[in-house]
């Protein structure tokens, strides 16, 4: 039996590095779409780019081929570089034997990856890809509530 596809679209907004943070995804499922956000304060754009992976991967029901489109370069590179798995291999420390930031984040990502077969795909941020400028609305729309 072959797995559902479903893109996945993320965003990560904060209004200053760190302070009040939003993330916004959008998960599409042949025609059904559905928006997710939410936020926190203080944050990270970092912290924030990543929850919006985490919560879009986590409310998938069952494991999924998933082709998530983001404009961090932080999530992107992580994973595809396999800086991630190295940090927490050597025990969430980075190759000058500092900590690695948002081990935790990493962490539940990471195990996300291992139950969906995800593809990632980096898309230019503010470069009027419809729905990475969805996600920010949204990202940019929750971290608003924290101000």
């Amino acid at each position: 039996m072959s797995r559902k596809h479903v893109d996945l679209f993320t965003d990560g907004a904060c209004s200053g590095n760190p302070g009040p943070g939003g993330w916004g995804a959008v998960l599409r499922y042949g025609a059904a779409e559905k928006e997710l956000s939410g936020g926190e304060n203080p944050t990270t754009n970092n912290r924030m780019e990543l929850t919006a992976a985490i919560e879009g991967l986590a409310i998938l029901k069952e494991p999924c081929d998933v082709t998530l489109y983001s404009d961090s370069r932080y999530l992107c590179d992580g994973i595809t570089k396999g800086w991630a798995k190295s940090w927490r291999k050597n025990g969430w420390r980075k190759a000058d034997k500092k900590p690695a930031l948002n081990a935790d984040l990493w962490e539940r990502l990471l195990n996300l990856l291992e139950e969906h077969a995800v593809r990632l795909v980096w898309v230019k941020g503010h470069d009027g890809h419809p729905e990475n400028e969805r996600c920010d609305r949204l990202a940019v729309a929750a971290a608003a509530k924290f101000r």
